[in-house]
């Protein structure tokens, strides 16, 4: 396979429901053709996707990390909220610090963690969606369920491998 990695924590099934649902609700139609997810990296080489498997079952091993959605995110063109969740974020630095000198400008940058639930909108829609969405949001714990890697073809993201937490 041809097809750059991108590799993903999943979420847990009402987490993933809710999020998704509401991906489905505020993404252009023509736009959505991924559901839900939150990115660890972008774009890794097809390559080390043996690695990355091997690694990914690894971090599985033991229990799930704890993350938090934490605030609604004005990403000029689109909304997401915001994860925090220093366990997972240290999960992804060591998949980082493996993978280093084969990471892209993006993935070299430590990510603000984010499910987007809107993008690529008028920024007027944009605000608006978030004024919305900050009236009833309340910080809330966020199930991460597994460590997912996907091909990306430029369309739907075709599953490679995943794993769940087992801890």
């Amino acid at each position: 396979m041809s097809a750059p990695i991108i590799v993903t924590a999943l979420m847990g099934a009402a987490d993933f429901a809710w999020a998704d649902g509401l991906r489905r609700a505020h993404f252009l139609p023509e736009r959505n053709f991924i559901p839900a997810h939150l990115t660890l990296f972008h774009h890794l080489p097809p390559t080390v996707l043996e690695d990355v498997s091997v690694r990914l079952k690894r971090l599985c091993a033991g229990p799930p990390p704890a993350a938090r959605l934490t605030d609604v995110m004005l990403l000029g063109r689109g909304v997401a909220y915001r994860v925090d969740s220093p366990e997972l974020m240290a999960m992804r630095d060591e998949l980082a610090n493996a993978f280093a000198g084969l990471l892209t400008p993006q993935d070299q940058a430590r990510p603000s963690l984010h499910i987007t639930v809107q993008n690529k909108v008028d920024p007027s829609a944009a605000k608006a969606l978030a004024a919305g969405l900050r009236r009833t949001f309340r910080p809330r714990p966020l199930s991460i369920a597994g460590l997912a890697a996907w091909y990306y073809r430029g369309g739907p993201w075709e599953p490679a491998m995943q794993a769940k937490f087992r801890g």
